[in-house]
């Protein structure tokens, strides 16, 4: 049975739910006598060092508590503040609760991170208006996950993140196409879901600072200075999205790697090295494509007598830059290899996810190293893209040639 909304609508209808807090939300599930405190997710609370991972809105709202500020500032805020070491099994276990709940709505459900999903409504078929759908879902989380959500209502899913943002905690926003002049254009495009701060700062450079800005400004211009990218983000400051909500979005790679074989057999250990190290760079260049990260790294080792073996570990934080992939591939080899020569080498990053939902359980000491070696990363690959691959060479790799 159709409702009366979608026979006379011929638009799509998207919602975006949004888990409040999540992290913090999960913890209060599960011990409810924690419902009315501050509570944060964060280091180990003995170290004045830590850093907050996540705050629920009491935190947030009444002492001005953000994630990333330190631990010793966010105590002095507010003294009676409840402080929790993070617990991912219990947030994967509730993500996917939260999940199959929401696909007894609908098939068309698209997982966008851990905590917040995209749904196609438009033929559903339930004698309910998008409206109730959305109430239905919040109370339905509300009472059996304990987990307060927000959602937005739209016509396309850019409208429909854009929304689920204008009130939280626990808020049911709708957004049409003809309400993006009046309510999005006058906010600052930092405010624009798909800008980040180095877009937002470039687009500063030539005077766009609001989102309508955005919308009026010049297609060629916006290309020139953003590429493709730019011509997206005008039409979604226009309110135009033709992005449809795929169920598969998240299957689609499960895996990223890259494997070669060899010219001759090699039982030189430098220049099996070499080979990874250049697998690397192809698996690192794959994953920053597709805004992936993983916390898993398998090599394949073929050698000539066609024996194939993979081994695989994972580490503590996710990953994404090639010189942590080689030195994890390298580990592995050095750990499994037997000495015979080898015929073909390979690097794949396994269960890999969207960069956006990988949340690093770092301390303020670990979060300062992470940048320093993320900005050198970064300089090292300029100087091998301009000056070529062998402008850098480890230290053991000179004193092997020497």
């Amino acid at each position: 049975m159709e409702t009366t909304y979608q026979k006379h609508h011929r638009g799509r209808v998207i919602l975006h739910v949004d888990c409040n807090s999540f992290f913090a939300s999960c913890e209060i599930a599960r011990d409810p006598s924690l419902k009315g405190k501050a509570v944060v997710v964060a280091g180990d609370p003995k170290e004045r060092k830590g850093v907050v991972l996540a705050a629920n809105y009491i935190a947030k709202q009444r002492f001005g508590i953000y994630t990333t500020m330190p631990l010793w500032e966010a105590k002095k805020r507010c003294p009676q503040l409840v402080i929790l070491k993070p617990d991912f099994y219990l947030y994967r276990d509730i993500s996917e609760k939260v999940f199959q709940f929401l696909a007894t709505f609908t098939p068309l459900l698209e997982p966008a991170s851990i905590d917040e999903g995209y749904l196609d409504i438009t033929d559903c078929h339930l004698p309910l208006s998008p409206l109730d759908i959305a109430e239905q879902i919040q109370k339905g989380l509300l009472q059996t996950l304990h987990i307060p959500v927000s959602i937005g209502i739209a016509p396309n899913k850019f409208l429909a993140k854009m929304a689920s943002n204008m009130k939280k905690p626990l808020g049911i926003t709708v957004l049409r196409r003809r309400d993006v002049p009046k309510v999005l254009w006058p906010l600052p495009i930092q405010e624009m879901h798909g800008i980040g701060d180095k877009t937002a700062k470039k687009l500063n450079g030539i005077g766009i600072f609001t989102i309508g800005e955005l919308a009026k400004a010049e297609k060629v211009t916006l290309q020139n200075l953003l590429g493709i990218t730019g011509v997206r983000l005008k039409e979604w400051a226009n309110g135009i999205d033709h992005r449809s909500v795929d169920p598969e979005a998240g299957e689609k790679w499960k895996s990223i790697g890259s494997s070669t074989t060899l010219s001759r057999n090699v039982t030189e250990e430098r220049i099996l090295l070499e080979v990874l190290r250049d697998l690397a760079q192809s698996v690192s260049k794959r994953m920053k494509q597709k805004n992936a990260v993983s916390s898993t790294v398998q090599i394949t080792v073929r050698y000539s007598n066609f024996q194939t073996i993979t081994r695989s570990k994972t580490w503590e934080n996710p990953f994404q830059e090639a010189e942590e992939i080689f030195q994890y591939a390298a580990y592995l080899l050095k750990k499994h290899w037997n000495g015979n020569p080898v015929r073909l080498l390979g690097i794949a990053a396994l269960d890999v996810f969207d960069k956006k939902a990988a949340m690093k359980q770092l301390d303020l000491f670990h979060y300062e190293e992470e940048a320093k070696r993320e900005a050198l990363w970064k300089t090292m690959e300029q100087l091998r893209q301009k000056f070529g691959e062998d402008i850098i060479r480890r230290g053991a790799n000179l004193f092997q040639q020497d």
